[in-house]
Parts: C-alpha cells; sequence; structure tokens
C-alpha cells in the first residue's frame, strides 16, 4: 500500500499552490489535488496586482496593509520576470476624497514597510504630464504613486513547478470527491476513483471552502463565507503612459484602469454578494457600473461597444455580520476542523500568498523553518551581480538577451520572457516550431509538458494571456492539439 501522505491541499489557486511549494520544500510529503486549472478561479480573475491596499487604510487595516506592502517586494525579488512596479495616478476633484487626506495616506503607505523597488509619492500636474491626456481637462491634479502589477495565472504555475521539483504530486482537473478519517489517517477519494491517504487536510479551496468542508470533509463546523464577485471588462488601449488609474468614485469605491498586454486596458473591479461560485459572471449592470466610473474621468467617453472582453471571479470573504463588502477585511483566517487533523482556510490576497503559507506550516510543523523569501521561482533566477533592484537586474538581462536574439523583434523576446524568465533562452535556441505570432509551437509545448495546460483555454487565457490577440490559425491548432 503507498505510503501516506503528509499534506493533502484541496484547491490549486495561488494559496493552494504556494502551501504545496512551501511544504515541499521543507520535506514534508504532499499531494495538492485541483478540480478543474491551477488557478482557474478566483486565481486568474483578479485585478492582477501585487499591493499593500492603499484603500484599506481608510479602514485601519494597517497591519494588513504592511504585511502586503512588505511582500511586494518578496514576490518581485523571487519572481522578476512576473511582477513589476507600476506607476498610479489617483486624478483628484471636488468630487474624490480631499488632497490632503491623499497625501497623508500616501505618506503612511510609503512609510510602512521598507522599499527598495518603489519610489516615494508625488504630486501631478495632469495638464502637462503625459499621463493626464486621457482625462477630462477638469482634472488638473494627481498623485502618482507606485505599486505592484503580477502575471496572477503564471505564478500560480511556477508555485506549482517549483513544488513539483521539490517532490510534490501535482492532480490537475481530478479533485476530492469524498474523504473519511479514521483515527489516524483520512482516505481520500479522487474524482477517478483514485484512493490516497494522508496525515493531514489544508482545505485552499477559495470560494468552494465551506461546500468541501461541509460535503467532502463532513465538518458541520465549515465557516460560512461572503462571497463577493468582482468583474473586469477590457477595452482597447487608453493613452500611451505607462500609468494605471486609481480612480474614486461617488459610492467610495475604487475602480482601477491598468495597462494590458500592450494594447489594451483592464478596468474593475466590482463587488457584487453572490450566493455560490457558479453564479460569478459579469452582469450589465457591472459592465455599465464599470464604463461609468471610466467615463467620470475620460474625455472621450467609452460605450459597451468598445469591451472586447470581460470576465468575472469570486473573491470568499472572511463573514463578518453587519459589514458590506467594500468594509469587510481581505485578511485571511484559519479555521482547524474540531476533532481531526484538518484545517480550512478563509479568504487572503494574491499579494500576501506566500506568508499565509508559513502561517499554515507554523501552525502544522512549528519546527520546520521558512525558506519561501529567498529562493527564486522557476524563471526568477535573473543573474544580479550588482546587487540591483529585481526590476533593473531583469530589465539589464532582458536587454543582453534581446541582443543575443536578433533576428526575433525585442518585444516579442519580451513577451517570452515576461512568461519563462531565465527559461526564454532554452526556448528560444532550441527547435521553436511553428510560429502563430504571439506563441511558438514550443512554448506551448512547455506548456502542455511541464505546466498542466490541458485545453485551450488553459493556454490562451491562463499561461499566455494571448487569448486577445490569437490568431485563428492558433486556436486551430490548439484545439485539434
Amino acid at each position: 500500500m503507498p505510503q501516506p501522505f503528509d499534506l493533502l491541499i484541496i484547491g490549486a489557486g495561488i494559496n493552494g499552490a504556494g502551501l504545496a511549494r512551501d511544504a515541499a520544500g521543507r520535506g514534508k510529503s504532499v499531494i495538492l489535488v485541483e478540480k478543474g486549472d491551477l488557478g482557474g478561479g478566483t486565481s486568474a480573475a483578479s485585478t492582477k496586482l501585487i499591493h499593500g491596499g492603499l484603500r484599506y487604510l481608510e479602514f485601519y487595516e494597517f497591519g494588513l496593509v504592511r504585511k502586503a506592502l512588505k511582500e511586494r517586494e518578496t514576490i518581485l525579488s523571487i519572481a522578476p520576470h512576473l511582477a513589476w512596479p507600476m506607476p498610479f495616478l489617483l486624478p483628484l476633484s471636488r468630487d474624490t476624497r480631499p488632497g490632503w487626506m491623499i497625501r497623508a495616506g500616501l505618506f503612511v503607505y510609503d512609510h510602512l514597510a521598507r522599499r527598495r523597488s518603489f519610489p516615494n509619492a508625488e504630486r501631478v500636474d495632469l495638464r502637462r504630464d503625459p499621463a493626464g491626456a486621457p482625462l477630462k481637462p477638469s482634472f488638473e491634479n494627481a498623485f502618482r504613486y507606485w505599486d505592484g502589477w503580477v502575471d496572477d495565472s503564471r505564478l500560480v504555475v511556477a508555485n506549482c513547478r517549483d513544488a513539483e521539483r521539490l517532490g510534490a504530486e501535482i492532480v490537475v482537473r481530478n479533485g476530492a470527491a469524498s474523504a473519511r478519517f479514521d483515527g489516524t489517517l483520512w482516505h481520500v477519494t479522487l474524482d477517478d476513483g483514485r484512493e490516497v491517504s494522508a496525515r493531514q487536510i489544508v482545505n485552499c479551496a477559495g470560494p468552494w471552502a465551506e461546500e468541501v468542508a461541509r460535503g467532502v470533509l463532513g465538518r458541520n463546523d465549515a465557516p460560512r463565507l461572503d462571497l463577493v464577485q468582482g468583474a473586469h471588462i477590457i477595452v482597447p488601449r487608453i493613452g500611451s503612459a505607462p500609468d494605471a488609474f486609481m480612480l474614486q468614485q461617488p459610492d467610495g469605491r475604487i475602480v482601477f484602469m491598468i495597462p494590458y498586454q500592450n494594447d489594451f486596458t483592464m478596468i474593475g473591479t466590482t463587488e457584487t454578494r453572490i450566493e455560490t461560485p457558479a453564479d460569478a459572471a459579469i452582469t450589465p449592470e457591472e459592465k455599465g457600473y464599470l464604463l461609468a466610473a471610466a467615463n467620470r474621468f475620460l474625455d472621450t467617453p467609452l460605450t459597451e461597444d468598445d469591451i472586447v472582453a470581460s470576465f468575472a471571479g469570486t473573491r470568499p470573504l472572511v463573514l463578518e455580520e453587519g459589514k458590506d463588502a467594500r468594509e469587510t477585511t481581505r485578511d485571511w483566517k484559519l479555521r482547524d476542523h474540531q476533532g481531526v487533523p484538518a484545517m480550512t482556510v478563509i479568504g487572503g490576497k494574491l499579494t500576501t500568498y506566500r506568508v499565509l503559507a508559513e502561517a499554515i506550516m507554523d501552525r502544522l510543523y512549528p519546527n520546520s523553518a521558512h525558506w519561501t523569501a529567498t529562493k527564486p521561482l522557476p524563471g526568477g533566477d535573473i543573474p544580479n551581480p550588482g546587487h540591483l533592484p529585481p526590476r533593473k537586474a531583469y530589465e539589464d538581462w532582458l536587454s543582453a538577451l534581446q541582443a543575443c536574439f536578433a533576428d526575433l523583434p525585442a518585444s516579442r523576446i519580451a513577451d517570452i520572457a515576461a512568461r519563462f524568465g531565465t527559461e526564454t533562452e532554452a526556448i528560444l535556441s532550441g527547435e521553436r516550431g511553428r510560429d502563430f505570432g504571439c506563441l511558438f509551437e514550443a512554448e506551448i509545448d512547455m506548456m502542455k509538458t511541464r505546466e498542466w495546460a490541458k485545453s485551450a483555454e488553459d493556454i490562451l487565457w491562463r499561461r499566455s494571456k494571448c487569448g486577445l490577440r490569437a490568431s485563428d490559425e492558433l486556436r486551430s491548432f490548439l484545439n485539434q492539439s
């Protein structure tokens, strides 16, 4: 009979993937099971930010913000190909929060944690700064501050790849159907009938965590979740500056406009309560809300015809009675199930997934050591002999790589490097296969053989983010292969 695993993790979003990597690196035998694709739920439908959460300061979430700001630097250092600093403009007007309040908040934001990669906030004259070009002339002043952008889906994949390298078993499209505890071990049956045993289970199923705790683990003490849908729309690129925009709305909410895939702008997000994760789908009302939110600031208004794509995901928040979705904490909560070695993870942020994994490991295996903050993810081992900020070292490395492969446009190499980091050289030096414009066949093969991609959607919308630019030839190839 196979040896039991030390740890079985249910759910391969960013929390489950990060936990699998951390546990495997501490010498634990790990199996991670996922009913769908890696990061195919909440983790692929994020606003794709590595940020402290400036707006959380309004709710006095200083501990959460400090923790997240510290993690910005860590993620940039272990995955400089997947995450980088991004400037954000926060326009001012009579209808927004007063300038003194924003200035004070940004001062606190800049000084809650040590920074190496992120400059200080500054006041901007929108009449002179190129970033102000798309805005109505009535917006004359703004603050520019810095946060981070990340490829959310590839961050999940990178954590899973490293977990597998360290000995973890990653099982995709084969979730936990049932589980029974015999007093010593958990016996878990997967969807395909395979049976595995484990000493400990951690439920990282995100929006499905309550359902898994009740239906799979059979726990009557399952946590209650507050399911909040976040929707985004994608439109043609707004402006040519690298800045994103943080747009204050009359209802007190914040909407972001973020440069996306060079040619587009992503606008989000909403906060709409839903009953079940299956209900997640952008609504006409949400599209209207996001368009109106952007049009309060844009000189050339957007219409529904400008929307080239949209998506929605579900954030599983800690249920806090009496609070609306905007006020509910984004910090995590760990629920130990009474009488059995099982735990359910509730909430959390993309930014703090790594320290969440450390918190779980500290509880389960208190004598094991932290290690993930200093070890690069696959592709993240960028040479940095001068001890430069991670992104600067990455840019220097990328320039050298582009010079080595002068047969390709520099932008094409940058796209590949933003997916694979230091593995790019091997991809370009080997047999590239057919060129589909935004992807080489060699990249597709790698996604299938080493990144658990099973479908065209896995490749176009998660592993590569090429879904907006894919040719009919590429779509046909993926559907046939």
